[in-house]
């Protein structure tokens, strides 16, 4: 079956949705901008299908179309096709949540799910390894603000607005009226999206970014984690689940760098950080203060004078002396029901706790000296006392239902919602330590000053939200062991008051040639007595951060994957052997080009030993709303992951014969294979990326100089102003987002064809490839990520793209390593075409070509007149602009 067979299979819900969608869409193009803007439209869309299906290039005709319009016309169409995006991307999520849920059919475990992960280990490891890994289960997202989002927050909320409306469409309960009136609120949700701007008019600023993300808490983690944890519940308990204590523990934790991460970011501040430690903590004890509510007076179990047990009288009395007002009003509402009456007032000290955070008067009884909770800690053990007091008085169903959801809740945020990190480059660390240190009785530089407001605002958010509120502080580019004493001086340094913060330094290793050095700059480390004293304190645990944007866009995808792979085998030896409980922090970005892809299937590939129960990873910009935005797919992608987390911690450990002496490090029999990929690759990317003018080439080619004016985020496209127009100091997500606009998506499979070629010289020929995919998992997810990348190139276009630049040598170049890349990929997966085997992800990519041809063609015209010098620049810029949101809602990426 071919991709014009896989572009006609749409499930008939599916269909339905998306025809319903741009149906009511075509009327509101109509009404607003006439019928003339509609058959524009339908035009263009008709003659980019038209030429998917014809021989040859035709697209040239479609391009003289859209150069004919005014350029208010082009916006227009631009626009609607972004906007139809919006409403397909909908259509299909609604559709992968109503087949996730046909899936669950309850005979069976899920596929992927925590469930099978724990039935499998069972039978091959018996029960007492699913106990012991879950006793050291950690997954760890951790929520960053690259700027990767395209969409601005009022577009994002009108689609969770159009959404819910689709969803009840799907209620076949409903009545002729009522479906009507559903309807008519969607016609009106849609006018609305439409006439709200795709571009933001200021720049986003950070507590912008912090409160975006709180929406993804407030919408569906909050409700997310406690549904997780039930699921593992029942895969372990069983039916008696929900009526004894669980035995699953609350393994997620979640981190974010949104208002902590001032690398390269001059925009976030000290004042900055502690302000988002506070709108967390609000958002959060909002949330816990809500739920106690609501189970607190839900929970009307009687117990009368002398059958409340004696915890629950003894806590009620200790609460009654300390508050004897507000306890008397709790307790004369809730008339022999105790453990009611407790919850509330857990409730009423929660608000006082929330007040105090915000800064927020409270009001008579809220006022009381020493109501508010001290920490998390104390309000966990009111639950388990509540639930205790709940079994041991014969009501286990009420003990461990809806308060064990409270408690795992509680568990998993504590009173900050998510630990701050903060990282900065290790470069500042050295200016700042050398002005504090060299005696100069002069004002220190402004960079340096906020370097210790930095550490001052740490030690402030410890000592009001506990050190798990802010511990982990992440040195960039780390070169040495000193990178890592600079941080505990500084701090040292910038809290003279013998209380500095109690901090947990985190090296990140980006380059190659870092990656290379990681286990040298390790054994220095430990030599430090701040390590010693955090390692002796904290079990022996330390984390080690891997960056993949940096290391790909240095090495390219095949060098930076074999390499982190070899340097995570390296690193896991090197922890077993010292003694260490090694949680390795992988910074994958959302982009295949910067080490996204599907998140299960990457844990599976990581090298044995390297996990062991612990999985810690960014999550970046699109990403969290595609995967935290609705509670389904929120709870699909967590259990994905934590599944694959426990399925590969309990595989064989790490191999003392593997090839540790392999500079890829594989690990396997395929060192040799990996070694010609990692070469011949490696070459090709860096005759690129090194020819003469590249840079200056890419910029013409690509929109990557008009990408800043989209103002999707607060941090700068480039860390410097020394090299700017140059690569070196240019982020990997703006080099991403570039390439993927122009359609070539480089950063996912450069570079991957000259590897296959030069293993293929090797004495097992190309066999040796076919038989690694197979076999090793890290090729076949490498081969895999590469291939949906490919699909999502197009080459009738991209020639259009890299032709802008005037250099035909590096065009030649591209174009030649992309046929050969795609001949080769086919070749060594056996498919006859790219994404054969995954027939859903195919039809997703054929449906969208067409639709994101037009505004490829679009935003060619308005490149080409600018790269022209012609007149009219910002209408020109912002026809581009518009198409740049467009065509990464078509893609479904961006950086």
């Amino acid at each position: 079956m071919g991709r014009d067979a896989d572009r006609q299979y749409v499930p008939a819900p599916m269909r339905r949705d998306v025809r319903l969608l741009g149906d009511l869409l075509g009327e509101v193009l109509r009404e607003s901008g006439g019928q003339e803007l509609l058959d524009d439209t339908e035009r263009l869309r008709r003659a980019v299908i038209a030429a998917r299906l014809a021989a040859g290039d035709s697209l040239g005709h479609i391009s003289d179309m859209v150069a004919a319009w005014p350029l208010e016309r082009a916006e227009a169409v631009a626009h609607a096709f972004t906007v139809y995006f919006h409403l397909a991307n909908l259509a299909e999520e609604h559709q992968r949540i109503r087949t996730l849920r046909e899936r669950d059919t309850g005979d069976r475990p899920v596929r992927e799910s925590l469930a099978e992960a724990v039935a499998a280990i069972r039978s091959t490891h018996g029960a007492a390894r699913v106990t012991g890994l879950l006793a050291d289960l950690r997954v760890h997202p951790v929520l960053t603000a690259h700027p990767t989002e395209a969409r601005r927050r009022a577009v994002t909320e009108a689609l969770r607005r159009i959404g819910a409306l689709l969803t009840s469409l799907d209620d076949g309960r409903l009545g002729a009226s009522e479906r009507a009136e559903a309807r008519r609120r969607l016609r009106e949700e849609i006018d609305l999206l439409w006439r709200t701007s795709a571009l933001r008019a200021a720049a986003m600023r950070p507590l912008d970014e912090v409160r975006a993300a709180m929406t993804a808490f407030d919408e569906t983690l909050f409700r997310v984690v406690p549904a997780l944890y039930r699921s593992l519940d029942r895969a372990l308990g069983g039916p008696a689940a929900g009526r004894v204590a669980s035995a699953a523990p609350a393994f997620l934790r979640f981190g974010s760098w949104i208002g902590a991460d001032r690398d390269g970011n001059p925009f976030v501040t000290a004042e900055v950080t502690k302000q988002t430690a506070v709108i967390q903590a609000g958002h959060v004890l909002r949330a816990l203060e809500n739920a106690t509510e609501r189970i607190g007076r839900a929970l009307t179990v009687h117990a009368g004078p002398l059958s409340a047990g004696p915890g629950m009288t003894r806590a009620i009395a200790v609460a009654r002396s300390a508050h004897p007002g507000l306890v008397a009003d709790v307790v004369a509402r809730s008339p022999e029901e105790p453990y009611r009456a407790y919850l509330l007032y857990a409730a009423r000290r929660l608000r006082a706790t929330r007040m105090g955070v915000s800064g927020e008067p409270g009001t008579g009884q809220d006022d009381a000296a020493g109501l508010a909770y001290q920490g998390p800690a104390e309000f966990i053990a009111d639950l388990r006392l509540v639930q205790r007091e709940l079994a041991e008085a014969g009501a286990p169903r009420q003990a461990y239902g809806e308060l064990q959801h409270l408690l795992w809740q509680a568990e998993t945020f504590g009173f900050h919602l998510a630990e701050l990190e903060v990282r900065q480059h290790s470069a500042v660390h050295a200016q700042a330590l050398r002005e504090l240190t060299s005696g100069d009785p002069g004002e220190p530089s402004p960079l340096t000053r906020e370097v210790a407001a930095t550490f001052q605002a740490i030690a402030w958010l410890q000592r009001r939200f506990g050190t798990d509120a802010c511990r982990r502080y992440v040195v960039s580019f780390t070169r040495s062991a000193a990178d890592v004493s600079a941080v505990y001086e500084l701090a040292r340094l910038s809290v003279p008051d013998g209380c500095p913060p109690e901090l947990d330094v985190i090296p990140l290793f980006e380059s190659g040639a870092d990656l290379e050095k990681a286990t040298g700059v390790l054994d220095e480390m430990l030599l430090l007595e701040p390590v010693k004293a955090r390692l002796a304190a904290g079990g022996r645990r330390l984390e080690v951060m891997l960056g993949y944007s940096d290391s790909a866009k240095e090495l390219g995808p095949v060098s930076a994957t074999l390499r982190l792979s070899g340097a995570q085998q390296r690193l896991a030896r090197w922890a077993a052997a010292n003694d260490i409980r090694l949680t390795l922090f992988h910074g994958r970005g959302g982009a295949l080009g910067r080490g996204g892809g599907p998140a299960g299937r990457a844990v599976l590939a990581q090298p044995p030993g390297s996990v062991n129960g612990r999985f810690k990873v960014t999550e970046q910009g699109e990403v969290i709303f595609a995967r935290y935005g609705h509670p389904v797919i929120a709870q699909r992608h967590l259990e994905q992951v934590a599944s694959a987390v426990l399925l590969t911690s309990a595989a064989p450990g790490l191999d003392p014969a593997g090839a540790a002496a392999g500079r890829p490090g594989t690990g396997s029999q395929f060192g040799g294979l990996a070694e010609r990929m990692d070469a011949g690759a490696l070459r090709a990317y860096r005759a690129l990326v090194g020819t003469d003018g590249f840079a200056e080439w890419f910029a013409r080619v690509s929109p990557l100089q008009e990408i800043g004016a989209m103002r999707i985020g607060s941090r700068p496209a480039r860390r410097g102003v020394a090299a700017a127009g140059g690569l070196d100091d240019l982020r990997a997500i703006p080099w991403v987002f570039a390439w993927a606009q122009t359609r070539v998506n480089l950063p996912g499979w450069f570079g991957l064809g000259s590897g296959l070629a030069a293993a293929a010289a090797g004495e097992g020929g190309l066999q040796e490839a076919q038989r690694a995919y197979r076999d090793w998992p890290l090729l076949a997810v490498l081969l895999d990520n590469a291939e949906m990348s490919l699909a999502k190139t197009d080459r009738r276009i991209a020639a259009r793209y890299l032709g802008l630049g005037g250099r035909d040598d590096l065009t030649a170049a591209v174009l030649a390593e992309y046929d050969l890349t795609k001949r080769l990929v086919l070749e060594v997966t056996g498919h006859d075409r790219l994404l054969a085997n995954r027939p859903v992800l195919s039809r997703a990519v054929a449906l969208r070509d067409p639709y994101v041809d037009a505004l490829s063609l679009l935003q060619l015209r308005a490149l080409t007149a600018l790269r022209g010098g012609a007149g009219e620049r910002e209408r020109l810029e912002r026809l581009l602009l518009l198409t740049v949101n467009g065509v990464a809602a078509g893609l479904q990426n961006t950086g």
